[in-house]
């Protein structure tokens, strides 16, 4: 059975605003709208700009620290640690039976990798950390790409255009028109270089939860998906496949999501909040 559309609800008893009359008047036209629960108060937006500040400031520190020869187990210990000084807490850790801080994804593994202390880093390797912070019960949620040591060119290319993607798809997002614009431009961009576009995962509404709606798909589904308002907060994380785009999940931990034909896979991500002018990073 398909999922009920949620609509825009103006309160009873309260006069629709203009921005409520702008929403309203899309929604008659058949178009897939926000709930008044996705758009965030200004309060609610400066709690994820503080998870996010300490969010940001974890991904620097592992900047210093990531090194050859490190396990990912030793990079969640550094997470885990650093965000417990900050008077934070993991999202990750046992979330839906995840048993780790942080994710920490090496060469063909897209992304969900779990630390270890048997899997080290060696020269070569591009490793993606992924880290989620809750403060105060406020979300913020953002990965890095690492090189370690010398990483082949093609190699590097597609952690650079990995990066590029999230700017585009960061650009394509604008107010008032449809997540749909997002995924359309990265693909277009990933595509010119070879490269393909991890469909089976997708960036998401946070904020006040580990993943609300919208669901932004990061490759052109021919969709316009759901209309963006000012305030409303979610992540763009482009996956870039060398390969095919197919992926599979690892039986052995159900967590582990690997390329179908075990090539290269770069992801950045970053969580923002959508202005009247644009998206606004709240994870540099």
């Amino acid at each position: 059975m398909a999922r009920k559309r949620k609509n825009w609800v103006v309160p009873a008893g309260m006069q629709p605003t203009e921005f409520d009359l702008r929403i309203l008047s899309i929604q008659e036209k058949g178009y897939i709208v926000p709930t008044r629960q996705l758009v965030k108060t200004p309060e609610q937006i400066e709690g994820i700009r503080r998870a996010g500040e300490i969010n940001t400031a974890i991904l620097d520190m592992l900047e210093e620290k990531v090194r050859e020869g490190m396990t990912t187990g030793e990079i969640d210990r550094l997470v885990a640690a650093f965000t417990e000084r900050h008077g934070a807490v993991c999202a990750p850790l046992n979330y839906e039976g995840f048993p780790k801080h942080c994710c920490t994804s090496i060469n063909e593994v897209v992304c969900h990798g779990i630390p270890s202390d048997e899997e080290e880093l060696w020269d070569g390797d591009i490793l993606n950390v992924d880290v989620t912070t809750i403060k105060d019960g406020y979300y913020a949620d953002a990965s890095r790409m690492f090189c370690i040591g010398h990483v082949e060119p093609k190699v590097k290319r597609l952690v650079d255009c990995a990066r590029e993607c999230l700017e585009i798809g960061m650009n394509a997002a604008q107010p008032w028109h449809f997540v749909g614009e997002i995924g359309k431009a990265i693909e277009k961009h990933a595509r010119k270089d070879g490269f393909s576009v991890v469909r089976d995962l997708a960036g998401h509404g946070t904020g006040t939860q580990f993943h609300e709606d919208p669901e932004v798909d990061h490759y052109d589904t021919h969709e316009k998906g759901m209309l963006l308002v000012p305030g409303m907060v979610f992540t763009i994380e482009p996956m870039i496949n060398m390969g095919t785009y197919e992926v599979f999940i690892d039986e052995e931990d159900g967590w582990t999501v690997v390329t179908e034909d075990e090539k290269p896979s770069a992801q950045w991500e970053h969580t923002f909040v959508m202005t009247d002018n644009g998206l606004e990073i709240l994870t540099h």
